[in-house]
């Protein structure tokens, strides 16, 4: 570990995991203000989540190189109260409990008690679920014969594929076009809702695409203000980079990493979805960029294990947001779980490792972090040299990765 990774490790490790009301507040803002009666759902939430996006704080930290937070800093959750709310009770105890605390300042208290509660009570997700549930529900529920059904998060156990990789924003935008001008409202009577989600998606597509241009912008306005020439240098490759994706396809390594980061904070960020928002098969997604700028000279080995390292505590500056109902029992961990998923098989059955599979288990190794987790598929046409790896960083006690046999999954997959 370098001494920049060093800094922003030990930055994230001793934070205090904290809440912060900011999310709540803008929500809370956006359908106290705004005329929605007439808008379909998924034109309310697309517009509401643009909203978030145009307006959340922008936070690009010393010596960062991959820039976006959920929360309004490093290891700051934000709450999600149209799903449910959180008491002014709660609040005080994730603060003072003594496992997996969260620290709750006068602010955010105050905004929960005089804001959030009044206008959210009888409005959330949850409430509207419970209304519809039996009194034989409710006594299996309250006797503890299931505690947790999503209705605190919107499902996670997601993996991004390569469309983001590939096709960028701007990519996914010419579908949506081509998508509406498919549409057929003579002979579909699903085209109107279809028309109503795909709006929705080229509103959100846009959303993401401004959040990465304000942080242009304050990378930008941070380097004409920094007096050391190289982090100077390094803010204004960042102002490019962010201009650059997630809305056009990555041209290299770094952009590749910031491109599937700024997806993943705009979905985190969206919807409580806790837990496994994932970034998938990693070596595979980065290996074309990694050998294309191997080849070009502009990355080296160790500049690419820094860019993952920093990837790596982009993903631990984000502690789960705690549900309600806050023993330590139903909300015992700071983990969002993402996975990333290495070897295997690649889609034509062949082998595939490659030389970032081993280059990730180093960083996983090294780093020592309690996400992002990380799992190894093993199978037959895999070297050995994996598996010995796999094991030597499974053995230092970091408890990853985990390990699967890809040849069995993929013929039970061909047996659904």
């Amino acid at each position: 570990m370098n001494e920049r990774v060093t800094r922003l490790r030990d930055e994230s490790v001793n934070t205090r995991p904290s809440i912060n009301s900011e999310r709540a507040v803008l929500l809370t803002h956006f359908f106290r203000d705004e005329q929605l009666e007439t808008v379909s759902p998924a034109i309310r939430r697309a517009r509401s989540f643009q909203y978030l996006m145009e307006h959340k704080t922008v936070y690009l930290g010393r010596d960062e190189l991959i820039v976006g937070e959920r929360g309004p800093a490093p290891k700051v959750t934000p709450t999600y109260p149209e799903i449910c709310c959180h008491t002014v009770e709660e609040l005080e105890i994730l603060d003072s409990r003594e496992k997996v605390a969260y620290h709750v300042d006068a602010t955010t208290r105050d905004n929960y008690r005089d804001e959030i509660i009044p206008f959210w009570k009888g409005k959330t997700i949850r409430e509207k679920i419970f209304q519809e549930m039996t009194p034989d529900w409710f006594d299996a529920y309250q006797a503890g014969v299931f505690t947790e059904f999503m209705e605190q998060r919107a499902p996670g156990h997601t993996a991004l594929d390569e469309k983001i990789y590939k096709k960028g924003l701007i990519g996914l935008k010419a579908e949506i076009r081509q998508a509406l001008e498919e549409l057929d409202f003579m002979n579909d009577h699903h085209a109107y809702s279809r028309q109503q989600q795909l709006n929705a998606m080229d509103i959100a597509a846009n959303a993401v695409i401004r959040y990465a241009e304000r942080h242009s912008d304050a990378a930008a306005e941070m380097a004409r203000n920094e007096s050391d020439p190289d982090r100077a240098a390094e803010l204004e490759n960042i102002a490019r980079i962010c201009r650059h994706v997630p809305a056009h396809p990555p041209r290299n390594f770094r952009e590749a990493l910031q491109a599937y980061w700024f997806v993943h904070v705009a979905v985190i960020t969206e919807l409580n979805t806790w837990d496994a928002i994932s970034p998938g098969r990693l070596d595979q997604h980065l290996i074309p960029f990694y050998r294309n700028d191997l080849k070009k000279g502009i990355l080296t080995v160790e500049s690419a294990r820094e860019l993952l390292q920093c990837f790596w505590i982009k993903f631990n500056n984000q502690p789960a947001p705690p549900k309600v109902g806050v023993t330590a029992e139903e909300s015992g961990t700071y983990n969002d779980f993402a996975l990333i998923s290495l070897g295997g098989l690649k889609r034509d059955g062949s082998d595939g490792v490659n030389e970032l599979s081993f280059l990730i288990l180093d960083v996983l190794e090294e780093m020592e972090l309690v996400q992002p987790h990380c799992c190894v598929q093993l199978s037959q046409k895999n070297p050995d040299r994996i598996v010995k790896r796999a094991v030597e960083v499974n053995r230092t006690g970091v408890g990853q990765p985990s390990m699967f046999n890809a040849d069995a999954v993929v013929q039970d997959l061909f047996r659904r």
